[in-house]
């Protein structure tokens, strides 16, 4: 058996239990650490540089997380990226350049997906009919957020679930259609999509003078922001409208924090009260950390996410974000993009990455 292969197989047993204890994080962390310092070598040069190596890391807060903009810079992947299944690349809205996310395969993502899934939005429902505000896979292959719903449609929604978008922008006919069948029969709907698409449908809702009462049981799930792809809102707000013109409780509207850069997402139990606590499952430890100290920050206070996926197992467990959040005994709470002394932070950290993975730290 490979070594890839072993830690495939340990990792899926680790998912399928979905509970862990400190100490077997911590293990199978080292053991993902060791694999990834071996075989990812833009990684092991930035970890030996900081003087960081499996034989004196013990423990999984030690291990050198990389800045989210690093994937922009250097492939990081364990494997031969030209022999990758699927690239998801980033949208490159601020710089224009695109970080690429290597996977030599999709196996252990989509168990997590799946599995993540089925406990924080689907619970004791086993399939739904959906309606999806994002574009097929097949539009967009590079995008994990694509790849992400098609995944969620295959494996929860029922055989009518549909895609909701037309060329230029959201088929609206269509979402009435599903909507108001969904009225009249009573069975319950999940509007799934990025946060910017129900924008757009809020204001066509608007023009239209329409509201949807939809029946018990139907849920909602949006991820991703804005982008610049809409007017931003604020999420009283948006949670406002959501259960205004949709009838579905705020309690039942999911927000789902994902980034490319990782393999496993996080989720709220709703949005009565904002901003919502996120959480994760067994394999994934968030910190908060202060950017220019690189130092976790006291509990309640503000500072940058970095997030340790376990099933980053094919390039980076350890990716620190561009997201301000705190800490809370539960999980987190997430504020936003950084800004200000963040923000020159994480420019830093960037810096400090390019320098010592290039190895020309001065």
């Amino acid at each position: 058996m490979t070594q890839q292969r072993e830690i495939i197989e340990e990792l899926s047993q680790f998912i399928k239990k979905n509970q862990a204890s400190e100490e077997e994080f911590n293990s199978l962390a080292l053991h993902i650490f060791n694999y990834q310092y071996k075989h990812n070598l833009p990684y092991q040069t930035f970890c030996r540089q900081k003087g960081k190596t499996p034989r004196l890391v013990k423990n999984w807060r030690d291990i050198p997380y990389v800045p989210m903009s690093a994937f922009k810079e250097v492939p990081l992947t364990c494997s031969d990226p030209e022999a990758a299944v699927r690239v998801f690349m980033t949208s490159g809205t601020t710089q224009g350049k695109q970080g690429k996310h290597f996977h030599s395969t999709l196996e252990i993502r989509e168990l997590s997906m799946i599995i993540n899934f089925k406990e924080r939005f689907m619970k004791e429902t086993n399939r739904i009919r959906m309606g999806i505000l994002f574009p097929t896979e097949e539009k967009m292959p590079h995008s994990s957020l694509a790849h992400y719903l098609a995944l969620v449609m295959k494996e929860f929604g029922t055989e009518d679930s549909c895609y909701l978008l037309k060329e230029n922008g959201v088929h609206i006919q269509k979402i009435i259609s599903e909507l108001e069948h969904a009225e009249k029969t009573g069975e319950p709907f999940a509007l799934l999509g990025a946060s910017f698409s129900f924008v757009h449908l809020f204001e066509e809702l608007e023009r239209l003078g329409k509201t949807f009462n939809l029946p018990k049981g139907s849920k909602i799930l949006d991820s991703g922001g804005y982008k610049n792809k809409s007017k931003e809102l604020d999420l009283n707000e948006f949670y406002q409208l959501l259960e205004r013109y949709f009838g579905v409780d705020r309690s039942n509207c999911i927000n789902m924090y994902g980034i490319t850069e990782l393999s496993t997402q996080f989720y709220d139990d709703g949005n009565e009260v904002v901003p919502s606590i996120k959480t994760g499952p067994s394999w994934i430890r968030t910190r908060v950390i202060n950017p220019l100290t690189g130092e976790e920050v006291p509990e309640g206070e503000r500072g940058v996410l970095v997030h340790y996926d376990l099933a980053n197992f094919n390039s980076v467990m350890a990716v620190a974000t561009e997201d301000v959040g705190m800490a809370v005994d539960e999980g987190f709470y997430l504020f936003g993009r950084v800004q200000g002394a963040e923000a020159r932070g994480c420019s830093l950290a960037v810096e400090e990455f390019i320098q010592l993975a290039k190895g020309t730290a001065k």
